[in-house]
């Protein structure tokens, strides 16, 4: 069960890593670049070539599976690690890593994960790292199970098969209208981000926001199909706070506004302000979250940054300081770690969302589909990239496989359950 060698390749994320700081500091774009000075330290320029680092695990048959390092888009703000350097992680990776790989027997996954991600120089070990090699290792254990990845995921943490299809949430990037017309048209469960990333897109008092969610609302009475009623789920990178103030009743406010914009639908709002630290972030979200509950408004809170690790995903969680936490996975790390972090929101009581970011590849991207129907997670990321079409098609396809391949698995095992009884599985 032993890894006999380690194979590490360079790539590419399906977008690009961008300096938030410094387009909130009003960086121009121009066409698809911003001009300006980088403010994030690691940044050559405001917007970066999202790159990746592929770890292949070569089997004693010399079967490789792979994993994908990555960074998120907006690396290096909010408490996230910073930008993703590829030399220096491969460099990490062959030092440190490989012999760890070499040493432990990849069909145990929870167990190879483990050891291979002890702290290094009483450090842990970068996060982006922990990610692809964790895909890799998942898919070393279900090859070596002959298994899904899925079903891996539901052996180590004792669930049962899955049989629900989990929502999926695609985001629109700046290309607003064209890709909404386009969720809409494919029916998605969740849409559509919509990049409110700057005061250009969100206005004075918020108004330019406030009209953009009365016409995504509008648009899907006007084009979606039949019975068609998506959740609406905005991120606004902040921008309810730098504009309105960072007191919790006011933005409440606001955000009740929102909702009784568009009536009738469910509105996830991500990341309304940033309240600078981990601490302040959860004490103030929890009192949003609670003037909303108190309301009965059909708003819901999404935190997102400062709630990166495990660690901080459990303190939001336990202080009901969201109604849904994105778990964004290359900022938890071990894709184990998302997993848990699932689990924890439900042992909560609060949603959980499998989320990600638009620099990360294919193969992250089904590694997180496993992990989210294993877990039954309330919604799932499109991804990579920031296009619809293509991340819509890989996530909803490899849930659709996967789903596929997990009711062909439970009717095998009520065949053999019958057979042992003396009796007949029911026919289909």
């Amino acid at each position: 069960m032993q890894i006999k060698d380690v194979v590490l390749a360079p790539g590419n994320g399906a977008f690009f890593y961008d300096d938030q700081a410094a387009i909130r500091a009003g960086a121009v774009q121009g066409g698809f670049v911003y001009a300006g000075e980088p403010i994030t330290p690691g940044f050559t320029s405001i917007r970066v070539p999202a790159s990746s680092l592929s770890v292949g695990l070569v089997l004693a048959d010399d079967t490789v599976v792979w994993g994908d390092m990555m960074g998120v888009q907006y690396s290096g703000a909010g408490g996230r690690d910073p930008l993703f350097e590829a030399a220096q992680i491969s460099d990490l990776t062959s030092r440190v890593v490989v012999p760890r790989l070499l040493a432990v027997d990849a069909s145990r996954y929870l167990d190879a994960c483990a050891k291979v991600f002890e702290p290094f120089e009483h450090k842990r070990l970068p996060l982006p790292l922990e990610y692809g090699v964790s895909q890799a290792l998942l898919r070393a254990a279900a090859y070596l199970h002959r298994a899904t990845m899925a079903e891996i995921v539901c052996s180590e943490f004792d669930l049962p098969l899955p049989t629900l299809r989990v929502p999926i949430y695609c985001q629109s990037g700046d290309a607003r209208e064209i890709n909404v017309d386009k969720m809409i048209l494919k029916a998605v469960d969740v849409l559509p981000h919509g990049l409110i990333n700057s005061r250009q897109k969100f206005g004075v008092d918020g108004q330019t926001f406030i009209e953009f969610v009365k016409w995504v609302a509008t648009r899907t009475r006007q084009i979606g199909g039949p019975g068609y009623h998506p959740v609406l789920h905005f991120d606004v990178y902040g921008w309810i706070g730098m504009e309105i103030g960072l007191e919790p009743e006011p933005i409440a406010d606001f955000i009740c506004r929102v909702a009784d914009s568009v009536p009738g639908f469910t509105l996830n709002i991500e990341c309304p302000a940033d309240f600078g630290s981990t601490q302040a972030q959860i004490d103030n979200y929890a009192r949003i979250v609670s003037i909303l509950d108190n309301r009965d408004s059909r708003a819901r809170i999404v935190v997102d940054e400062r709630c990166n690790t495990l660690e901080e995903i459990r303190l939001f969680a336990e202080a009901k300081a969201a109604h849904l936490v994105q778990i964004k996975t290359p900022d938890v790390g071990s894709i184990a770690d998302t997993a848990r972090a699932v689990l924890l929101c439900k042992e909560n009581k609060v949603g959980a969302y499998v989320g990600g970011s638009c620099t990360e590849t294919d193969l992250s991207a089904r590694a997180s589909v496993h992990i989210s129907v294993a877990t039954q997670a309330d919604m799932m990321l499109a991804k990579p990239g920031m296009g619809v079409d293509e991340a819509f098609s890989i996530v909803g396809n490899e849930q659709n496989r996967l789903l596929a391949m997990l009711n062909r698995r439970r009717s095998h095992l009520e065949e053999k359950s019958n057979e042992k009884r003396g009796g007949y599985a029911e026919q289909p």
